[in-house]
């Protein structure tokens, strides 16, 4: 439930409650104008924190303490949460072989760090008349790179002047249960 839909103190309608106290114990079904008063003069607030039961069931707590640890919560999530960007590498087909080999080490560490990687190359002017060049170059830099670091979600294809393909990272799975290929 987020933050903003719970209702707290006088927001609360319903007749009855039930409240569990401050120190997370049940005190049963209470009219919600009691449960107010033991919430005052706790100095604490009745927090609605399951509306759909019947009756709804309300706490007696520190609302801004609460709100706290719910956004400290959610921001710790997005913090766990694996963040996978595309990268692009963009080169012509007629890169030379040291230039190849500089930016297939950038598709690596791409690679390595996580991220998934969209090779493209560009096609200009009579270059267009010779596409199969571009799947020579693209193939060329699936040797280079490390067999065991990623997979080709799309293989080469051409879009309009430009060809590319995308790979994104293996997932890292338990060594042991390989198969010998034998």
């Amino acid at each position: 439930m987020a933050v903003k839909d719970m209702r707290i103190n006088e927001d609360i309608r319903v007749r009855e409650v039930r409240l569990i106290d401050q120190d997370g114990e049940q005190a049963g079904i209470v009219p919600t104008t009691e449960a107010m008063r033991m919430a005052s003069e706790l100095g604490l607030d009745l927090v609605e924190v399951s509306p759909q039961a019947r009756p709804p069931v309300c706490k007696l707590l520190n609302y801004g303490k609460y709100k706290y640890e719910l956004e400290k919560k959610s921001r710790e999530q997005k913090k766990k949460a694996s963040q996978v960007r595309l990268k692009e590498v963009r080169m012509q087909p007629k890169i030379e072989q040291h230039d190849m080999a500089f930016k297939t080490k950038h598709v690596q560490e791409f690679l390595d760090q996580g991220n998934k990687v969209k090779v493209t190359i560009r096609f200009r002017g009579r270059e267009l008349a010779h596409t199969e060049l571009g799947k020579v170059k693209l193939d060329s830099i699936l040797e280079l790179l490390d067999e065991d670091s990623y997979r080709v979600d799309s293989p080469a294809r051409m879009e309009g002047r430009f060809m590319s393909m995308m790979l994104s990272p293996k997932s890292k799975k338990p060594a042991g249960k390989s198969v010998n290929p034998e």
